[in-house]
């Protein structure tokens, strides 16, 4: 019986549609039998009913007209029918039902139709509903909030973005991350000048935000901006996530000897401090001209600035300084600084900078030959990983009995059999490998991994 309606209504449905799309203009007429057909449809008990005639909307009758009409009938509908109803507007993407979405916001008070009004309005809204969706935002359930900022993110037009670093400038600390993650979300570069002051705010939150924010948003001209950033920030975490930021803009710079110039300008600036405590900034970019700096400073005589020097020769983005670290563990008086060098080392081994796979593999077991503890010897059995060719696979199996390196060489090893070129090229090494690792490992994923590339199957790392 139901399915017999349903035809029934569907094969209705359609003989209107045929028939007013044929016979009459989308925007004079209002096909008001398909919208009283849908209205009935929407009505019905029967939630598969009302499906039919939410299709009809997502799909039938076209026009701004019959968008109106359609949604003229939400302030007539239970809550879980107007909720349903917003969504199938939005997948209509009729402009045209903006005017009830935003009634239907102001007037209702059940979540779920909040909710999708809300989501709507990001859709089918315009920069004037700003100000309508900033209470939600503010003082809405976490639901609403969340769909809020989704929304606002996705509101078309450079006036919200304006208006919205407007609102960030006056909110207190916890509204200004959210909008200045908003702000990063929309790509609103035109808004990086109104972040600058955010990023040496008093609050660690508002800083770090607008420096990840700047990273995204921010170009070359607003470098003297970023450093005052870098300057404010805590050391430790916070400097070190600043760095990074300012990294990220210079880094979009083609030209890598090119990419220092940018923080080279404002450096020569600042005072001394401040240009000791810009060197490991400095580090993370690199290049030909922040390398005679850097070098400059692990030579001179003030304690202060050779430690800066040498945590920025640390920073460095390539494997271009392995010989100077290299000489660093090997000479460097302190431990500190010695195990410091050290892990820089097996950080740039295996970075893609142009050197061959078995180059960067050398590189690595040279690391592995001056570490003096477990910690970093595991560190380079984890970064090997990197290096994808059978070699790093036998130069792993070396260790795989040593209960010290067990579980990490047993990590690794399902991590090169995950690319099934390198492992299908190679099919006899990986299933001896494969092989002990399921008899080796304690880890119920590495080993459940490890069966299946045995098998040939794929393994989906967790979101």
């Amino acid at each position: 019986m139901k399915f017999a309606q349903m035809l029934l209504c569907s094969t209705i449905c359609l003989a209107v549609v045929l028939v007013w799309d044929a016979t009459i203009p989308a925007q004079e007429k209002t096909g008001d039998e398909l919208v009283q057909l849908v209205v009935e449809l929407l009505g019905d008990q029967d939630k598969d009913m009302r499906a039919l005639g939410l299709e009809q909307i997502r799909t039938g009758a076209k026009g701004a007209l019959a968008t109106r009409q359609f949604a003229a009938q939400l302030p007539n509908l239970p809550p879980d029918v107007q909720a349903s109803l917003l969504n199938a507007l939005v997948d209509r993407g009729d402009t045209a039902a903006r005017p009830a979405i935003v009634d239907l916001l102001a007037a209702s008070r059940d979540e779920p139709v909040r909710i999708a009004a809300i989501r709507a309005l990001g859709f089918l809204g315009t920069s004037t509903d700003l100000e309508l969706l900033m209470p939600s935002l503010i003082g809405g359930t976490a639901a609403e909030q969340a769909t809020t900022r989704t929304s606002l993110a996705r509101l078309p037009g450079e006036s919200v973005s304006k208006a919205l670093a407007a609102q960030m400038r006056r909110a207190d600390p916890p509204l200004r991350v959210t909008l200045i993650e908003i702000l990063a979300t929309r790509r609103a570069f035109e808004t990086a000048v109104d972040l600058l002051p955010a990023a040496v705010d008093p609050d660690v939150s508002v800083r770090s935000a607008a420096m990840a924010a700047l990273a995204q948003l921010a170009g070359p001209e607003h470098m003297a901006g970023m450093v005052r950033g870098i300057l404010a920030a805590q050391p430790g975490r916070e400097r070190d996530a600043a760095e990074k930021a300012v990294m990220q803009v210079c880094g979009r710079i083609k030209d890598p000897q090119e990419q220092a110039v940018p923080l080279l300008a404002v450096l020569h600036t600042l005072d001394e401090a401040d240009q000791i405590a810009l060197l490991p900034a400095l580090g993370r970019i690199g290049g030909n001209a922040a390398r005679e700096i850097v070098q400059s400073a692990i030579d001179a005589p003030d304690p202060t600035r050779r430690e800066a020097g040498l945590r920025a020769l640390c920073n460095w983005p390539n494997a271009s300084v392995a010989s100077e670290l290299i000489q660093r563990v090997q000479k460097e008086e302190d431990s500190g600084n010695r195990i410091t060098a050290l892990r820089a080392l097996i950080r740039v081994a295996p970075l893609p900078d142009g050197r061959s796979d078995s180059e960067k593999l050398e590189l690595l077991q040279k690391a592995m030959s001056l570490c003096t503890r477990d910690t970093e010897r595991n560190l380079v059995l984890q970064r090997a990983q990197a290096i994808r060719c059978p070699e790093t696979l036998h130069f792993l199996m070396e260790y795989l009995d040593q209960p010290a390196y067990s579980q990490q060489v047993c990590q690794s090893v399902v991590e090169l059999a995950h690319h099934r070129q390198l492992r299908e090229s190679n099919k006899a090494e990986f299933t001896q490998a494969l092989g002990k690792v399921i008899e080796i490992s304690q880890d119920t994923t590495v080993i459940d991994r490890a069966k299946r590339y045995l098998k040939g199957q794929t393994w989906v790392r967790p979101k």
